[in-house]
Order: C-alpha cells, then sequence, then structure tokens
C-alpha cells in the first residue's frame, strides 16, 4: 500500500501553496494568518501535497464568523462552552487519493488528531450544497447552531449556504465504526465500477461498431 506522510506545516511557502490547494477544491481563499491560529496538517504523497485540514483549539473561530450575531446571542451552548471548543477549517483531498483506503485514511489521521487536542466540544462547518460532505458530517451526530446565509462582512468569504454544528470529540471515535462502513461501501462500489467499466470496454473490442 502506497505510503502518506502527515506533516504539521510551519514553512511559509508551503502554508501559502495549502491556502491555495483549500481555495481550489473548496473555493474559499482563507486568509494567510489564519494558518497563525492553529496547527495546519498537510498529506503528501510521493512528495506531493494531497490533502490537509487546520485545527484550531481557542477563539475566535472562523466558523463563528459567519454566524448571525441574534443566533449567537440567543444560543446557550456558545456563550458557555466557546474556550472547551476547537474547530475543523480547510479539509481537502485530493483526486490524486483514488482509492478509498488512501482517502480514509486521511479521516482516521484526523479523528485522531481531533482526540489528542484535548477540547471537549468539536465546531464543524460545512457548505451546505455539498452533500458528500453532509454524509461524513453526519456519521459525527452533530447539532446544530446555524443553517443557512452566512453573516459575511467586507474581506470575507465562505459558501452561499452554510451549516455551522457541533459534536464532542468522544462521538467522533465512538462513531469511528461508521467510518470503517463508509470505507467497505467506497471499496464495493468503487469495484463495482472497476468490474462495470471493464465489461463495456471487452464488448466495445469485441464487438466494434459496423461501418
Amino acid at each position: 500500500m502506497e505510503k502518506l506522510d502527515f506533516r504539521v506545516i510551519n514553512e511559509e511557502a508551503t502554508k501559502k501553496k495549502v491556502l491555495s490547494k483549500i481555495h481550489n477544491y473548496t473555493g474559499v481563499m482563507l486568509p494567510e494568518s489564519y494558518l497563525e491560529q492553529g496547527k495546519t496538517v498537510g498529506v503528501f504523497l510521493h512528495d506531493q501535497l494531497v490533502a490537509g485540514y487546520i485545527l484550531v483549539t481557542k477563539p475566535k473561530f472562523r466558523s463563528l464568523l459567519f454566524v448571525p450575531d441574534k443566533s449567537k446571542s440567543e444560543n446557550h451552548f456558545l456563550s458557555e462552552n466557546q474556550y472547551e471548543c476547537m474547530e475543523i477549517n480547510g479539509l481537502w483531498i485530493s483526486p490524486a487519493l483514488k482509492t478509498p483506503m488512501l482517502q480514509m485514511r486521511v479521516w482516521f489521521k484526523l479523528v485522531f488528531d481531533i482526540f489528542t487536542c484535548k477540547k471537549k466540544y468539536v465546531l464543524l462547518m460545512r457548505n451546505l450544497n455539498n452533500k458528500s460532505m453532509a454524509r461524513f458530517m453526519t456519521m459525527a451526530n452533530p447539532i446544530s447552531i446555524y443553517s443557512g446565509e452566512p453573516f459575511v462582512m467586507a474581506g470575507q468569504a465562505t459558501h452561499e449556504l452554510i451549516q455551522v454544528s457541533y459534536t464532542t470529540r468522544w462521538k467522533l471515535l465512538s462513531n469511528s465504526y461508521k467510518y470503517l462502513l463508509e470505507l467497505l461501501r467506497r471499496n464495493s462500489k468503487a469495484n463495482n465500477f472497476s468490474r462495470q467499466s471493464g465489461v463495456v470496454k471487452y464488448l466495445k473490442q469485441s464487438y466494434p461498431n459496423p461501418s
């Protein structure tokens, strides 16, 4: 199996590359200052950057910047627990990780890093239009803080529709079996697609269209 190399990114040039990758795969350009707030993890395959994520362990959290003030003021969880929270942001996985096994190794390492941060709660923000991300978020049994149009000030950028929610690190760990089931589902789907493609190719080669 190909080896993935997980590295904490500290070099300025690599940090800018991470920001560019996040922009390419999520459509959001994070400010450089955001990388200084937490730990940026890059995932390398054959020394090429193929995935990454950012873990922030203290306020001010970027995801909450986009929640309207009214929603934040009405939420008792936010007023009481922000210093017990951490945030995941800038998560992206390149198509270069072609197999479900490689992709899931990134998810398992992410869960491990979250757990070892020792924060009780984990803030999650996603693009409401990204159905694939919704599937993974649901596995964490999150509680919604806000869903809808983001509150955006000048110089900020995010998705047109967002959902901000929270879960606990223990829920992420205890639901790890769901990620394994998802891995098996994706492997099965990939194998079926490969077999079907092989059959179609064989038929085309064996029975070419008449001229």
